[in-house]
């Protein structure tokens, strides 16, 4: 038997003026690249003197770790840097260089606001009703089809409604519909703009997985929502109405709702650009 040496985990601070939201968002897509390494996450929130920076950087100090910031005031992040480089610890500042950079492009000062947040404008209120649309016309309900921006066609738990609730946090009017063995999908799928409807599918045995788990939370013994003869063939119905509607197929296993999110936004986005240069 082979045995494999546990790795020791790397030690990440985020350190922020404010909640370290920004910072810890990056901290889990750094850690994504690194599946067999195991992290250990200590925030270091409200930030606001230079004793402050000493002190998250003592805590680190001679230990494997890395310390992610992002501090809006110049004054701290230089302090935060030559702190860093003096107890020889790597660091990574977050909002520095976009700031400078952002500044010298506009030719505008930044606030220097910690904690700031975007102003509710028209590009928030265009989310809040993206999101209203998606709950509104989930599962192809009313007139969502002809008014969508995109529609997501697929088998029952695809992620159909968390992706179509997340593509409206990105300001995009999601509609979905699902199909069904048995059930013919709504007459306007064949009606409305093809360039902006997506398929979705997804591996038998992981849908049989998620599936029988969902029979179980329930509470009920459906077998024959999660036997693999039957999801073989709404696999099979789905691909045909797919080709049947021309449209491109994201295969969802394994991935994420924002990862899905933003094929489907590259996918509808291309097909336009490129119908409108043919």
């Amino acid at each position: 038997m082979v045995m494999t040496q546990a790795r020791n985990p790397v030690e990440l601070h985020i350190v922020s003026d404010s909640t370290g939201e920004t910072a810890a968002r990056l901290v889990l897509a750094l850690e994504a690249q690194f599946p067999e390494q195991p992290f250990e996450e200590i925030r270091h929130p409200r930030v606001e003197s230079i004793d402050d920076l000493k002190l998250t950087v003592s805590r680190a100090k001679g230990r494997p770790a890395v310390m992610v910031y992002t501090l809006v005031d110049r004054e701290m992040r230089e302090a935060m840097r030559t702190l860093c480089r003096s107890a020889r610890l790597h660091y990574c500042d977050l909002l520095g260089h976009p700031i400078e950079s952002i500044a010298k492009v506009s030719g505008m000062a930044a606030q220097m606001t910690p904690g700031a947040r975007p102003a509710l404008d028209s590009t928030y209120f265009k989310r809040m009703e993206a999101i209203e649309f998606a709950v509104k016309f989930d599962d192809g309900l009313g007139s969502g089809l002809r008014e969508a921006d995109v529609v997501l066609v697929g088998v029952s738990r695809t992620s159909k409604t968390p992706l179509s609730i997340y593509l409206g946090y990105l300001g995009h009017k999601a509609a979905n519909v699902p199909i069904v063995k048995g059930i013919t999908p709504p007459p306007e799928l064949y009606e409305i703009d093809p360039l902006k409807i997506v398929g979705l599918t997804i591996d038998a045995e992981r849908l049989a997985e998620i599936r029988a788990a969902r029979v179980r939370g329930m509470g009920t013994t459906n077998r024959r929502y999660s036997e693999m003869l039957e999801i073989y063939s709404e696999l099979e119905e789905a691909d045909a109405i797919h080709r049947r509607l021309g449209c491109p197929v994201i295969d969802v296993t394994g991935l994420s709702i924002e990862e899905t999110a933003h094929r489907v936004v590259r996918l509808v986005d291309r097909r336009r650009q490129e119908a409108a240069v043919s």
